[in-house]
Order: C-alpha cells, then structure tokens, then sequence
C-alpha cells in the first residue's frame, strides 16, 4: 500500500472518529452572568431562563450576578472571556442608549447575539384630565401646545428613548422630568404631578383599573390580551415597537455552530408551557426571536436611538 493511500485513510479514519466541536458542545455547564443585582426584573426573567434551560441545552446553567456602571461591568467581564459558548449574558435597550450617549463604550455589536426571549411592552399612559382621554386628542393638544404636556421619564434611559419615539413619530414636543423608576413616574402621575409617562403593566393597571390613570397606546405589535381595548401605535399610524426586551448574547467570535446550538435550545425554551407561565407571572410576556431577527431588530433600534441622540443626551 502506497504512503499517500496510508495517509488517505488515516486522513478518513480520523474525521469520522472525532466529533466536531458543535457535536461535543456542551460538555460542561454553561455560565450566565446577568449585570445586574438580584432581585431586580433582569436578574428575575434571566434567573427563570437558568432555572429552566437544562432540559433543552443539556448541562447546567449557574448565574454569576455582576452588577455596576448600568450593566457594563457585567456585560464587559463577557467580552473579555473566551469564545467557546460557556459564558452567556444578557442585553436590553439601555445598553444601546448608554452607547449612543457615551455613557459607556461597550455596544451590543461587541457581542454576537444569540436569541431574543422576553418582551414587556409599554405603554403610554396619562392622568384624568378635560384637555384628553385617548390618543387621537393626546396628540392634537400637544400639537397646539408644545413642550406644555409634562412626561416624566428615566432620563437618558429607555423610557426616554420611548417617549422621544412618540415625539419624533407623531412630530410632538413634551417637556421631559426624570425619575429614577417606574414606581416614581407612576406615583407622581396618580398624584396630578405629572400629565403622562411611560409605563406597563406591571406598574400601571392597578391605577387603570381604579379609573385613576388611562392607557392611551401600548407598544407591542398586537393588542396584549390583558388590555385589549388599548390600540398599538402601529394602529394608531406609526409602526413603532416601545418594550424593553431581555436578549442573550456571548462573546464575539462565538462559532456558528455554537450558537445555532444555544438558539435552537432557547427557542424550544420558549415553547415551553411552564418556562411561558413563570414569564407571564413575572410580569412579561416570552417573544423569541433567533440570532438574524434579533440582529435586524437590535440594527433597527440602533438606527432609532442614533437619531435621537440628541434628545437622549444626558
């Protein structure tokens, strides 16, 4: 037998006795830093995709809570760990507005993107007053009267990215005031300290349902089934999407196959009756998207977020 037919089949022997990475993959637990502290509405919805990804992904998933800076210490202790799959973190919309306003500079496109999970929409919500009671007569006032409705938001944060939306889009002019939570905003609209906010459902429908505060538009793409009188902005005439989403990613340079491994796992997640239950009872809703949807959607927003940049300046 000639040399170049030894090391032929030496060459064949040899790829069909070892797997390849992505058929090895995972052989060890999976780390999951959440940025933020525990307890909070990340560190909760991120702790119920660990809690619940074993049956699908095959091997544990440990949170290591890294908070600090908005996040970023977290999400920078990611960047800087090794390619293979075994550190996963987590990303929403602020990381894109504390890019754009130089807050930090670590971007979402630092990381490669693995599946979006989790959506809570928002709302714009008022208080009772006789100048409006739905959107179309909202926008009239502000239209007739710029920079008189007050509308309390988390300044250079993602409420004030969603209400510079509403302004952009339906050419509308508010006089901005900050608050530091959502509790805040909504505490102060119930008390007539404010004419609108940015809210959900979670924060809000309490005070709805008692006839103290109106929803005036959600966020969401379709009408949400605990509010299905409140119109979408899409409805409403402008394709807008207003939800703070909780997104995975991993380190840049992730293989393909690594990650197609990751989305495919997530999505069964997703699809899961119990993992669908716990979301819900946590106060938001499962809305997967894989790695090239979640990609065009984070491309679009960061469209968004640059043109407001100005707005959104701290």
């Amino acid at each position: 037998m000639s040399m170049k037919i030894s090391a032929a089949i030496i060459t064949l022997a040899t790829t069909f006795a070892t797997p390849s990475y992505a058929e090895a993959y995972p052989e060890h637990a999976v780390e999951f830093i959440v940025p933020w502290s525990p307890g909070g509405g990340s560190d909760t919805l991120m702790r119920l995709i660990a809690n619940n990804a074993e049956p699908f992904l095959g091997v544990k998933m440990p949170i290591i809570n890294m908070p600090g800076a908005g996040g970023t210490v977290g999400l920078r202790e990611t960047s800087r760990r090794d390619a293979d799959g075994y550190t996963i973190s987590q990303i929403h919309e602020g990381l894109l507005v504390a890019t754009e306003t130089g807050i930090t500079d670590i971007a979402w496109d630092d990381f490669e993107p693995v599946a979006l999970m989790t959506s809570s929409p928002q709302y714009l919500v008022i208080g009772i007053n006789e100048n409006y009671s739905n959107f179309e007569e909202f926008v009239s006032f502000a239209k007739s009267h710029p920079g008189k409705i007050t509308m309390g938001v988390t300044l250079a944060g993602v409420p004030h990215l969603h209400a510079a939306m509403i302004e952009q889009a339906f050419g509308l002019q508010f006089k901005y005031v900050g608050y530091e939570g959502t509790g805040q905003r909504v505490r102060a609209l119930v008390g007539g300290n404010l004419d609108a906010a940015i809210g959900d459902v979670s924060s809000s429908k309490q005070f709805v349902d008692n006839g103290d505060l109106i929803f005036l538009a959600v966020g969401s793409l379709e009408r949400m089934d605990e509010t299905p009188d409140v119109p979408t902005l899409t409805e409403l005439g402008q394709n807008l999407e207003l939800n703070v989403t909780r997104g995975i990613v991993v380190p840049k340079g992730t293989p393909i196959d690594v990650r197609k491994t990751l989305e495919v796992a997530f999505e069964k997640l997703s699809k899961d009756p119990d993992y669908i239950k716990q979301t819900n009872n946590a106060g938001a809703n499962v809305g997967f998207r894989g790695q090239e949807e979640y990609k065009t959607y984070l491309r679009t927003l960061q469209k968004t977020v640059t043109s407001l940049s100005a707005v959104l300046a701290p």
